[in-house]
C-alpha cells in the first residue's frame, strides 16, 4: 500500500518557501536578540566593576583625607596649646596645667570621651574642641562632652566647674554666633597667632 503523504497547511496566502524564509528570519532575529542581551549583560557587569573600583578609590581618598584631618589637627593642638595659658589669664582665667589628648573612662558608668586640650587649676576646668572646619554638629558634640564631664566628675565627688571654648581653622559666621550662644569660647587664627573671643554674657558653667 502506498504511504499516505502528509500534507501541511500553510497560513493563507503563503506557501513553503514564503513560510521557510519567514523562519530563517526570525531566527536570525532571535540571535541578534541573544547577542543583545549578551552585550548588554556585558556592559552592566562591566559598569558594575567600574562602580565598586571608584566606590573603592572614594573610600581610599576619604581614608587619606582623614588621616590627613588627624595630623592636622594634632598640629594645631600643638600650635594652640602652649599659648593658652597666658591667653587665658590675660582674659582673668588662671590655669596652671595644660594637656591634651586628655581621656576620661568610666567602663562601670559607660562613660567614655576625650578632649583635645583640657586646661585646669583648683577650682575650674577648660574642654576646649580643636577643628579644622568647625560645623555645628561639632558644638553640639562638645555639649554632650561636657554633660558627660558634668558626669564623671559627680561620680567622683569633684565639685569644679567646667568651662566650654572651640577652636577652628575655618569658623563661619552662623557656626561663631552658635557657639558664642551656647556659652562657649571661640579660639580662631588672628594673623599669625590666634585670638579667643568670650561668650556675650558669662560663660556657661557644667
Amino acid at each position: 500500500m502506498e504511504a499516505a503523504q502528509t500534507q501541511y497547511a500553510y497560513p493563507k496566502g503563503l506557501d513553503f518557501e514564503q513560510v521557510w524564509a519567514a523562519l530563517m528570519e526570525n531566527r536570525e532575529l532571535q540571535k541578534a536578540t541573544d547577542l543583545q542581551i549578551k552585550e548588554t549583560a556585558r556592559q552592566m557587569e562591566a559598569t558594575d566593576q567600574r562602580m565598586k573600583e571608584t566606590d573603592r578609590q572614594m573610600k581610599e581618598i576619604g581614608k587619606r583625607f582623614g588621616d590627613f584631618t588627624n595630623s592636622f589637627g594634632n598640629v594645631v593642638q600643638h600650635m594652640i596649646s602652649p599659648n593658652l595659658l597666658e591667653k587665658f589669664q590675660n582674659l582673668g582665667y588662671e590655669f596652671q596645667e595644660a594637656s591634651t589628648r586628655h581621656k576620661f573612662r568610666d567602663k562601670k558608668n559607660d562613660i567614655r570621651f576625650e578632649v583635645d586640650v583640657f586646661l585646669q587649676n583648683g577650682d575650674i576646668a577648660m574642654l576646649i574642641e580643636i577643628k579644622t572646619d568647625l560645623t555645628i554638629s561639632d558644638i553640639n558634640r562638645h555639649i554632650t562632652r561636657l554633660e558627660k564631664m558634668r558626669r564623671y566628675a559627680d561620680l567622683r565627688g569633684d565639685k569644679r566647674h567646667f568651662l566650654g571654648a572651640v577652636a577652628g581653622i575655618v569658623i563661619e559666621d552662623a557656626e561663631r554666633e552658635y557657639a558664642l550662644n551656647q556659652g562657649f569660647f571661640i579660639i580662631e587664627p588672628s594673623g599669625e597667632n590666634f585670638s579667643i573671643t568670650p561668650p556675650p554674657d558669662k560663660p556657661k558653667e557644667w
